[in-house]
Order: C-alpha cells, then structure tokens, then sequence
C-alpha cells in the first residue's frame, strides 16, 4: 500500500472549520487497529481536546490486529478513554464507518462518537455474519449488520453517501 500503518491522521479545515481528522485504509493489513493505530487515534482526540476543535474519525476495518497480542487488545480500552475525554470536554466526535467497520474498532471507539454516520450498504459490527450464525445456529435477518439495518435498529445516526459526506459534516460541525 506504501503505507506505514493503516490510519492516517491530520489537522484541517471543512468548509473552514478547523477540524482533527482520522482516516483508516483498509489496504494496510484490513484497517486492523495494532498499537499503532491505537497511539494515533489517542495522539488525534488529545490534539482535538488540546485545541478545543472536532474529531472526526473515517473507519474502515476488520478490527484488532490479533498479531499484536495485548498491545493491540489494550488500544481498544485507551481509545474509548480518549474520545470519552473529549465527550466530558463537550467537544464533538463524529464517526463515519464505511465498509466494512468491524471488530475492535467498533467495540471501542467507533460506535462512542456523538454522531455516528454510515456509507450505504456497509457492514458494521462486532462479528462477522458468518460467525454469528455459526455460533448461534440460526439464520441472521435479512441485511443484518447493513448500515440500514443498524439505522433502523437506533445505532447509528444516518447514512450518507460518500459524495455527500463533506457537507453533511460540515452541517454538524458548523451545528456543535
């Protein structure tokens, strides 16, 4: 991919705003969250908190990268303590999970933001379908683990096709 890991992070502006922004690739090893990738998203909500500015976090991942052992396990816990941080600060967090956003990832940080947005059609979750099923021995609902699913069952907040998501943050962070 010629990436070092699978998140970037960086400092900017929507539509003027001056915003931190976080963005998984999931061509570095499936967007997996190693000890890495956790620092930078903690290194991304404390540069937020520090400036008094939004965090706005783009996933996309298979989860915790189970390579690392407990290092990767153990970001799981500091990244939802950081965004937890910014949430007693009452500065704004907003999630954007595109497909697929699994795993670690979702049981941490990303489904903790004040506002969750979805692609359309991405698959969210903690568990594969696959698994799930396995285990439970039983067929899942139809689109289970959809951003549309999710929507309807209250866990996100919306769902917003890519070409329309620069304006739909701009609108929160120009609200908060």
């Amino acid at each position: 991919t010629g990436k070092k890991d699978a998140i970037v992070i960086g400092e900017g502006r929507i539509n003027g705003a001056r915003v931190v922004l976080g963005v998984f690739h999931f061509g570095f090893m499936g967007g997996s969250m190693g000890s890495v990738v956790g620092e930078k998203v903690v290194h991304a909500a404390e540069g937020a908190l520090r400036e008094r500015i939004p965090l706005v976090l783009v996933t996309t991942s298979g989860g915790a990268r189970m390579q690392e052992g407990i290092l990767s396990l153990m970001q799981m816990a500091k990244t939802a303590a950081a965004v937890g941080r910014l949430a007693e600060a009452r500065i704004p967090y907003i999630a954007i999970l595109a497909d697929p956003t699994f795993g670690g990832v979702t049981a941490s940080f990303a489904m903790l933001a004040d506002v969750i947005l979805a692609e359309p059609k991405a698959l969210i979750g903690f568990a594969g379908p696959r698994v799930i099923q396995q285990t439970i021995k039983q067929q899942l609902p139809p689109e289970f683990q959809r951003a549309e699913f999710l929507l309807e069952h209250g866990m996100i907040d919306l769902i917003v096709p890519r070409k329309r998501l620069k304006e739909t943050v701009a609108s929160l962070v120009a609200f908060f």
